[in-house]
C-alpha cells in the first residue's frame, strides 16, 4: 500500500525542499519506488535541487488540467533508479490546484505501484500548502531551532490536524514526525539556539532526525545534487539516519552534542 508523506513547514527557508529531495532520494536508494511532487506553484525549486530543471517539459498543473499525462510529466532521477520527480509550474497561479485534480494525480501514482509519494509543500498555510497535506498519511514537519520557526511549525500541526482528509473523515490522524534542520550543537552550548529537547518540548511530536548546520548543503543544492549524495558528510549521514528511522529501524541520534576543542587544538589551530 502506497504511503503519501507531506514535507512541510510553517516558515520559509528552513531547508524543507532540501529535505524533501534527500528524503525521497534516500527511500529510492533503499530500493523503494518513490515519487516526489513539488506543490510550490509559481516558484518551483525542487527540480533545481534534484538537478533536472532542463528536462522539465510538463508539470503538475499540466497533469491536473489533463494537458499532459502523468507518464509524460514524470522525470526519472539521474541518481536513483527508483525515483521520479513531478515538478511544479512556474507560470500558473496556485488556484490552478484543485482538490479533485490533486487526488486524481495521487491515485494514478498509487496505480503505478509507487510505494512512497513525497509531497514537497510550500511554506505557510496558503492553498498549495493545504493541497500538499490534504491527502497525507504522514507528515514530516521541518523546523529550525529558533522560536519563530518553531511557533510557525506549531501552527502547521494545527492545520494538519484540522484540514487533512483523515481529520475531516474522522479517521486515524496523520502520523507526525519532527525534523530539525540547521542544528549547531556549538551554538546551543553557547545559548544562541534552542536545543533539540526544547523544540521537542514545545511541539510534542516524535523526533525523526537532526540535520547539522553545514555549508556543503548550499553548495550541493547549487549543483543540483541532493544533500544525501554528499559522500562522507555529516549531512548525508543525518539524512540516511532519517530514512532508516522512518523505515522503522532503531538508530541512535547523532550531532546533538558539542565537544570543546582541547588545549593543543586551540593553540595549533583548526576550525
Amino acid at each position: 500500500m502506497a504511503k503519501i508523506i507531506v514535507v512541510t513547514s510553517g516558515k520559509g527557508g528552513v531547508g524543507k525542499t532540501t529535505s524533501s529531495a534527500s528524503f525521497a532520494s534516500g527511500l529510492a536508494m533503499r530500493g523503494h519506488k518513490t515519487a516526489v511532487l513539488d506543490f510550490d506553484v509559481g516558484l518551483r525549486n525542487l527540480d533545481l535541487i534534484m538537478g533536472c530543471e532542463r528536462r522539465v517539459v510538463y508539470d503538475l498543473i499540466n497533469v491536473v488540467n489533463k494537458e499532459a499525462t502523468l507518464t509524460q510529466a514524470l522525470i526519472k532521477d539521474k541518481h536513483c533508479e527508483n525515483l521520479f520527480i513531478l515538478p511544479a509550474s512556474q507560470t500558473r497561479d496556485k488556484d490552478a490546484l484543485t482538490e479533485e485534480g490533486v487526488e486524481t494525480v495521487l491515485n494514478d501514482l498509487v496505480k503505478m505501484d509507487f510505494e512512497y509519494i513525497i509531497c514537497d509543500s510550500p511554506a505557510g498555510i496558503e492553498r498549495g500548502a493545504v493541497m500538499a497535506l490534504t491527502f497525507a498519511d504522514e507528515a514530516i514537519v521541518v523546523t529550525n531551532p529558533e522560536v519563530s520557526s518553531v511557533r510557525d511549525s506549531d501552527r502547521i500541526l494545527g492545520i494538519i490536524q484540522a484540514k487533512s482528509r483523515r481529520a475531516q473523515n474522522g479517521g486515524e490522524p496523520v502520523k507526525e514526525h519532527l525534523l530539525i534542520t540547521r542544528y549547531s550543537a556549538k551554538r546551543v552550548e553557547a545559548g544562541e539556539m534552542l536545543s533539540y529537547t526544547d523544540v521537542q518540548d514545545i511541539l510534542r511530536i516524535p523526533l525523526i532526525g537532526i540535520i547539522p548546520e553545514s555549508e556543503s548543503v548550499l553548495h550541493a543544492s547549487n549543483q543540483g545534487n541532493p544533500a544525501i549524495h554528499i559522500k562522507g558528510s555529516d549531512v548525508a549521514l543525518a539524512y540516511e539516519d532519517v530514512v532508516s528511522r522512518f523505515l522503522g529501524e532503531d538508530v541512535t541520534l547523532r550531532f546533538t552534542s558539542y565537544e570543546k576543542p582541547g588545549f593543543l587544538h586551540r593553540i595549533f589551530g583548526g576550525k
